[in-house]
């Protein structure tokens, strides 16, 4: 008895002590920060699937909370987006009607990504204020939130590529792959942090599991970045079979190194691009099987890395079947949507494996001496 009250109060020392009420507060906190940005990933994938990211030709972060509230300003907004590339070569004669549908995706998108803004950094603010947040904790918070505004730039300057005087009908897909993959990991590093407020031992895993589960999320979220490519250089819209791509399981290498310099293929070249994106889901689906026999045999969170597996086994299956539908709509969306929930299941699961107390959780600790 005295033994294990004097490992609490160890562990107590080491970390930093905060009531069960605050620790509750910040998770709670924090997972409502994530759900909006999942929420707002999957409203920007539909709206780049809907090409609507181009129609608000401005960047307003104050006053562009406000949609058009007349006619005129909407037949103003409409004449901005009638001066880019992408209506005069690719939407000419469009209605108005048909523009606000893509103006409402765009504005929607926005919105959100400000909401979440404010849902972090108000409720942030006042933890502070009544000391809710632990010293080892503030300067990762603060390092999400300027991530954050780091991204809000990020995605302005990825629809500017697409606007007047570019020369393009769409965001350069490089821009837009940085962009998806900061929000993944702004998104990452928020789930990762309220996990480790919750009450919950450490947890004693071999070196080998704890990596394996974090290069599994490392994986996912290279392959969300090139999924991005994907989508960003049409290279969904061809070579729409399966297993083979342009008629081999592995295409010619002229083919697909057929732009100089040579690292241009990577990012530019629809067969590469879409190449790379398959053998990536290969690895990533042995991987997870292989990760998950792992944790059943060694007896640690079996259940996360099954989670695991099997969401990475219906991704794979989706991916399959968005490819040879030539990425309809629908398919389009949820595999998009999926993959979040896929990153969203390999985060948790290594941050189990790797959790250690960085917060005691006074109640909890009391409840542990009692015992």
């Amino acid at each position: 008895m005295v033994r294990a009250v004097l490992r609490k109060h160890t562990v107590m020392a080491a970390g930093t002590t905060v009531p069960n009420s605050h620790a509750r507060a910040l998770r709670l906190w924090l997972f409502a920060v994530a759900a909006m940005i999942f929420l707002t990933l999957v409203v920007g994938g539909a709206t780049r699937l809907t090409e609507s990211g181009l129609s608000i030709t401005e960047w307003k972060p104050v006053t562009g909370v406000l949609p058009p509230l007349s006619q005129q300003a909407w037949q103003d907004e409409f004449k901005a987006y009638q001066a880019i590339p992408q209506y005069q070569e690719r939407n000419r004669g469009m209605s108005l009607a048909a523009f606000k549908t893509i103006y409402w995706w765009e504005w929607t998108h926005r919105l959100l990504a400000r909401s979440t803004g404010f849902v972090f950094l108000l409720p942030f603010v006042y933890f502070l204020w009544r000391g809710f947040v632990p010293k080892n904790l503030r300067a990762r918070l603060w390092a999400i939130f300027g991530g954050g505004a780091l991204l809000g730039a990020v995605g302005w300057w990825m629809v500017a590529s697409g606007l007047a005087g570019s020369g393009r009908v769409s965001v350069s897909q490089y821009r837009l792959a940085f962009h998806l993959a900061l929000a993944c990991a702004i998104y990452a590093a928020v789930l990762w942090t309220a996990q480790q407020i919750a009450p919950q031992p450490s947890t004693e895993a071999p070196p080998r599991l704890r990596l394996g589960a974090l290069a599994i999320a490392a994986l996912v979220l290279a392959q969300i970045y090139l999924g991005a490519l994907v989508a960003g250089s049409g290279a969904g819209l061809v070579y729409n079979t399966w297993p083979l791509i342009d008629g081999a399981l592995v295409p010619a290498s002229d083919r697909l190194w057929f732009f100089t310099p040579l690292w241009r293929n990577l990012f530019e070249n629809t067969l590469t691009v879409q190449f790379d994106h398959r053998m990536l889901a290969y690895v990533i689906w042995l991987a997870a099987i292989w990760h998950a026999w792992n944790a059943w045999r060694i007896g640690r969170d079996v259940r996360g890395a099954l989670v695991v597996a099997g969401a990475v086994t219906l991704q794979a299956a989706l991916g399959i079947v968005t490819l040879v539908h030539q990425a309809a709509l629908p398919l389009a969306l949820a595999h998009q949507m999926v993959a979040i929930v896929v990153f969203t299941a390999a985060i948790l699961h290594a941050e189990r494996l790797w959790h250690r107390e960085s917060l005691t959780v006074a109640g909890a600790a009391a409840q542990g001496v009692r015992a």
